[in-house]
């Protein structure tokens, strides 16, 4: 590698300098430069600070790069939810769109109901319009496929809420785990044994966290869930719904269902009121989300409240990040959660003020 600065031009013949001369000049291959002129990741931060100096030293025109850079992008984020229709994902768009227009950017959105097809669709379509960046809110361990193509086609990317274990890339959202062992604590110190969980589907990081959690919770608190009480079901009033008329059908009633979502949990609390099932006082409810508020049909709702606004700003301003150039290791951000105690669960209103979750900070 070049260490002096032999070599590096200036004055008139500075207009002659080529990406290929800063390469040699850097001791990087042409790639790596062309990398950094466009503002493409895969370069630590450390090299493109270096690669960027040399080349400014050299006399190269980097204005001319940075306004064909500004040229070429279409200032418009993609943004891949589950199910447009659950509240929380509504929030979310919100939030990613208020924060987009905030940087100057606008939001191409698309939700896939949980289709494998329709995310290979939806991303293709987004590569294909040339949108700047991804946040995805869906990826399943098997979406491999579709990490692969993003790569491909340096299409910067973050995980929102969910993701690949053990993926190296951007990732925001909340300690599923130990927010799903919270609330069924809370939900065992009522004195309840008999429950039943609903939770979304388990190729989802967030939904199968949370499920392994609270049977294994229960089962530690001496609440064992039994094979026949465990739902999966789809994020939804309806996969709520759905799961509560069976147990109504089969004469399954517990005296508590833990829900995976608040989405599900508003489902079987429709559902058990249909059927002239009290809650609390026949069925404790709980959820996880925070999504609905204290005037809505659920009064107050026992849940996880996560910052999903919150989430999706931290959200575009690492895309943005990335956008823009910005290298370095994988981000990594876990942001803290309340435990809202509301009356579904048979606590007394404003009983106990919200309490934060103890594991709150990013890294």
């Amino acid at each position: 590698m070049k260490s002096s600065n032999h070599g590096r031009k200036t004055g008139v013949r500075a207009l002659r300098v080529s990406a290929a001369d800063v390469a040699r000049e850097a001791g990087v291959t042409p790639a790596t430069v062309s990398y950094v002129f466009n503002g493409r990741g895969g370069v630590s931060a450390e090299m493109r600070q270096r690669v960027l100096q040399i080349a400014r030293e050299m006399g190269y025109p980097l204005e001319r790069h940075r306004a064909k850079l500004d040229a070429d992008r279409t200032r418009v984020l993609g943004l891949v939810l589950a199910h447009i229709d659950n509240p929380f994902y509504a929030d979310v768009a919100a939030g990613t769109i208020d924060a987009a227009r905030g940087q100057g950017y606008e939001v191409f959105l698309a939700h896939t109901q949980e289709s494998p097809e329709t995310l290979a669709s939806v991303v293709e379509a987004m590569i294909t319009r040339r949108v700047d960046g991804i946040v995805l809110t869906v990826l399943h361990p098997d979406d491999g496929g579709i990490v692969r193509r993003l790569r491909q086609t340096r299409m910067p990317f973050v995980q929102l809420i969910r993701r690949i274990p053990g993926l190296h890339a951007d990732f925001i959202g909340i300690d599923d785990v130990t927010a799903a062992e919270e609330i069924v604590r809370h939900v065992v110190e009522h004195g309840y044994t008999d429950l039943a969980v609903v939770t979304g589907p388990h190729n989802s990081s967030s939904s199968g966290s949370r499920a392994e959690a609270f049977v294994a919770t229960a089962q530690r608190l001496g609440a064992p869930v039994p094979s026949h009480r465990r739902f999966t079901t789809s994020l939804t009033a309806e996969g709520g719904n759905h799961a509560a008329r069976h147990l109504i059908e089969t004469g399954d009633v517990p005296r508590a269902i833990v829900c995976g979502s608040d989405a599900i949990a508003s489902g079987v609390i429709g559902s058990l009121r249909g059927n002239g099932i009290r809650i609390p006082e026949d069925v404790a409810v709980t959820g996880i989300d925070g999504v609905f508020p204290a005037a809505s049909m659920l009064a107050e709702l026992t849940t996880i409240s996560v910052p999903r606004r919150h989430m999706a700003e931290l959200a575009v301003d690492q895309l943005i990040r990335r956008i823009d150039g910005a290298g370095g290791p994988t981000r990594e951000s876990i942001r803290p959660y309340e435990l809202h105690i509301g009356t579904t669960c048979g606590c007394p209103p404003r009983a106990i003020s919200p309490v934060a979750g103890e594991f709150a900070g990013a890294t």
